[in-house]
């Protein structure tokens, strides 16, 4: 009956079936690294970024992306995407310079070990996030799959159960789940976990709507689905 749940681990990974083909989708991918340049603040910042592109300072606007963005993307192939994409990128330039609420400011650290912890700027200096008390949060790829590992490794069946997407539930109980992985299947689900483990702190995550693949390690892949506000595992 376990092998009707969200690891399919003796079978092919499936890949996710569409790509992002549109220029427009990857620029405004790289905008969401984060903007950084001596702009005083985050809304200052993205208005210095909105303007550059809608008056055509294209270099301007490069200067203002993350160090990783410009990592990832280089001065030519951004103005290749700006040339290419006028109108979506007078889009993004027009919704970034739209009246928005204040910005909630916030940072991620990550420890070796690949655990996430959120921070958040309030008044005169940095606090941690609620998200910090949840244990096993399904908030993100990432969080899930981090997730995933702490309930396996501290056997707790009856939060791995919620990792099991609607569709895949019937018939399938916490027992049986613990039954199958301390049973036959028991040795996959340990070196699965234990790859997962060790690739934490580097998961490569692509997002589609309500879809995502995870790669990690040397090859293997995680396919997750969000539903209900929680990230569940659909197949490994």
């Amino acid at each position: 009956m376990a092998r009707r749940c969200f690891a399919r681990l003796d079978g092919p990974t499936r890949r996710m079936a569409c790509r992002v083909g549109v220029a427009c989708l990857v620029l405004a991918n790289v905008l969401g690294c984060g903007a950084g340049g001596a702009a005083s603040g985050p809304r200052e910042a993205l208005r210095s970024y909105a303007l550059a592109l809608r008056e055509g300072r294209t270099r301007d606007a490069y200067a203002l992306l993350s160090v990783e963005a410009r990592g990832r993307v280089s001065l030519t192939e951004f103005e290749r995407m700006v040339a290419e994409n006028g109108r979506e990128v007078e889009d993004i330039s027009a919704s970034l310079l739209a009246p928005s609420e204040v910005p909630r400011v916030t940072a991620t650290l990550t420890s070796p070990d690949g655990e996430r912890l959120l921070l958040v700027y309030e008044g005169d200096g940095w606090r941690i996030d609620g998200s910090a008390l949840d244990l096993y949060s399904q908030e993100t790829p990432e969080a899930a799959l981090a997730s995933f590992v702490r309930a396996f490794n501290n056997k707790r069946y009856d939060v791995l159960w919620r990792f099991v997407p609607e569709t895949k539930r019937e018939g399938l109980s916490v027992e049986q789940l613990k039954q199958a992985w301390e049973g036959e299947q028991r040795q996959q689900v340990e070196q699965l976990t234990q790859a997962l483990e060790a690739s934490l702190p580097n998961l490569r995550v692509e997002v589609l709507g309500t879809r995502a693949t995870v790669a990690y390690g040397a090859g293997g892949t995680v396919e997750l689905v969000h539903e209900l506000g929680a990230w569940r595992i659909e197949d490994f």
